[in-house]
């Protein structure tokens, strides 16, 4: 229907139809991108062969500023000793047991396919709150309803670990943590021996007590 309707119009007026945006080739989008100077071959073509170009130009305008975005930032190299923590404990609790056991599953296979050193994996026993309150607001003692909440919890431990691959783990099992599940993380890092106690005290020269007055 809409061809017939254009092919009339055509030969009632006998104009061509131009396209009210004037498509843009990839080189010449690009070379505008980085500010270089674009030459009359660059130009457009005739509009009968590109039609669908501004959407597909854009795209790939953002995706060229991605990129070299990325490529221009630097790595900074810092001489800091990394972190080394001899243990990290991650405790997730919920009211649903299969969502923790999906979340378990999907924890594990992270930190078996980053090559991080697995602990002990573990249920910790459950919690349970049980409020019992009148069926009715203000009487019939005998009737009641009582409410239960309860917690699961599930722990996974890793062991010796250092600080940047414990930070990029956390980060990413934190980001897909399940709604209406909580996470407690604990660490324990390993220090090092501070020099007034690094060498023994029977090394000290020995004072002589001078007699009192």
């Amino acid at each position: 229907m809409a061809k017939c309707i254009y092919n009339l119009y055509k030969k009632k007026y006998k104009k061509t139809i131009k396209p009210i945006i004037t498509p843009i080739p990839m080189e010449a989008a690009f070379h505008r991108f980085l500010g270089q100077s674009v030459t009359e071959e660059d130009n457009c073509p005739a509009p009968t062969k590109i039609m669908a170009a501004p959407m597909v130009v854009g795209r790939n305008i953002r995706t060229f500023g991605r990129i070299f975005v990325g490529v221009s930032q630097s790595v900074i190299v810092t001489e800091e000793p990394d972190t080394l923590y001899q243990k990290v404990a991650v405790l997730v609790k919920g009211h649903d047991k299969a969502v923790l056991d999906s979340y378990e599953f999907f924890a594990i296979l992270a930190a078996k396919e980053l090559g991080v050193t697995l602990g002990k994996v573990f249920e910790p026993p459950r919690n349970i709150e049980r409020l019992t309150l009148l069926k009715s607001v203000h009487i019939f003692k005998k009737h009641r309803v009582q409410y239960e909440m309860r917690t699961h919890y599930r722990c996974i431990e890793l062991s010796r670990v250092t600080g940047s691959t414990a930070q990029v783990y956390l980060e990413y099992i934190q980001r897909n943590l399940p709604e209406g599940v909580a996470m407690e993380v604990t660490k324990t890092s390993m220090e090092k021996v501070p020099e007034h106690i690094l060498e023994p005290m029977w090394n000290d020269p020995l004072t002589e007590e001078k007699p009192s007055q």
